[in-house]
C-alpha cells in the first residue's frame, strides 16, 4: 500500500471498533487496486462522535463508514440524507464532499440485493413472497431493499410480535412498494409456503449463539436460503437447506458488497468483490 502527503484518507467509526473487518476489507482494495489511500479504524465513543464527524474534513478524509453503536445518532449529525438511510433509520456510508458538508447514505440493502444476484444469479424478488426472520435493524434495511427491488409480498416472523408490528407499521409509512405481513413465531413453519426467499437476520446460528428454530418442511425446494450471519459461513441454516436442496447464500457477501459504494466515493475506483477478497477478510490472506 502507498501513503504519500496527497493520498485519500476514509475510515470506520465505531465504539469499540477491534470487531470490524472493514479495515481488511478496505486495505485489501487499497492493495489491489495500488491506490494511494488509507482505511483507518476509529475508536470513537458517543459523546465524540459529531466532534468526530465534523473533524473529517479539516483532517482530510474523504469520508467514512459508520458501525455500532453510531448508525442511528449519525441521521442527525449529516448535512444531507438520501432516501435509503432515512427509511432504514441508519447511516453506515458518509461521504465528505468538496464544500466539507457530510452526505449520509444506507449501503445495508444494495449489499444484501448484491449478494443474493451474485450467489444466485437466476434469483429476482419479484418472483415470489420473501420471508424475513429477526426486526431489528438489519431486517429493515433487507425489507427496504426487498420492497425497492419489487418482491410481491414481505411475511416478517419474530419472537417478539410487538416488536415485528412496530417495524411493519414504520416502513408501512415509509410507502414501501410491497405489503408486509406480521406473522405469529407459531406460525413462522407455515409461512414458508409459496415462499421464493427465506433470509435470517437475526443472531441466531452465529458462533456461540444456538441455531435459528425454523422448521423448512413447507419451503419449496427452489426457494432460495440466506443467513445474513457470515460466522460461521455454514450457519445450521444453510446447512439444513443446503441438504434439502434449496440454494443457499451466506452472509459475507452482503458485507463485502455493502462496502463497494462508499470505496468508489473515496478512491475513485469501482471495486470487485471476488474469492480473494473473501479469503482475505475470512483471515486467509
Amino acid at each position: 500500500m502507498t501513503l504519500t502527503a496527497k493520498g485519500r484518507l476514509a475510515g470506520v467509526i465505531g465504539w469499540p471498533i477491534g470487531h470490524s473487518r472493514s479495515p481488511q476489507l478496505h486495505g485489501h482494495w487499497l492493495a489491489r487496486y495500488a491506490i494511494d489511500g488509507a482505511y483507518v479504524p476509529m475508536a470513537v465513543p458517543p459523546e465524540r462522535l459529531e466532534a468526530a464527524l465534523r473533524g473529517l474534513a479539516a483532517l482530510g478524509f474523504r469520508g467514512c463508514n459508520v458501525t455500532v453503536p453510531h448508525k442511528e445518532a449519525a441521521m442527525a449529525l449529516v448535512d444531507e440524507l438520501d432516501p435509503p438511510a432515512r427509511r432504514i433509520a441508519a447511516v453506515n456510508t458518509i461521504v465528505v464532499r468538496e464544500d466539507g458538508s457530510l452526505f449520509g447514505t444506507n449501503t445495508d440493502g444494495f449489499g444484501f440485493l448484491a449478494n443474493l444476484q451474485a450467489g444466485a444469479p437466476g434469483w429476482s424478488a419479484g418472483s415470489g413472497p420473501a420471508v424475513v426472520v429477526g426486526a431489528g435493524g438489519a431486517a429493515r434495511a433487507v425489507i427496504v431493499a426487498l420492497a425497492d427491488a419489487g418482491a410481491p409480498e414481505i411475511r416478517l416472523a419474530n419472537r417478539t410480535r410487538a416488536r415485528a408490528e412496530k417495524l411493519a407499521a414504520e416502513l408501512g409509512a415509509a410507502e414501501l412498494g410491497g405489503p408486509i405481513t406480521v406473522v405469529d413465531w407459531a406460525d413462522r413453519a407455515a409461512a414458508l409456503d409459496g415462499a421464493a426467499l427465506l433470509v435470517n437476520t437475526t443472531t441466531e446460528g452465529m458462533v456461540g449463539r444456538p441455531a435459528l428454530d425454523m422448521p423448512l418442511d413447507a419451503l419449496p425446494a427452489d426457494a432460495l436460503v440466506n443467513d445474513i450471519v457470515y460466522a460461521p459461513l455454514e450457519t445450521p441454516l444453510l446447512a439444513v437447506a443446503r441438504a434439502r436442496g434449496n440454494p443457499v447464500v451466506d452472509g459475507l457477501g452482503m458485507l463485502l458488497h455493502q462496502a463497494r459504494p462508499g470505496f468508489e466515493a473515496w478512491f475513485g475506483v469501482a471495486p470487485t468483490v471476488d474469492a480473494a477478497l473473501r479469503s482475505a477478510v475470512l483471515g486467509g490472506g
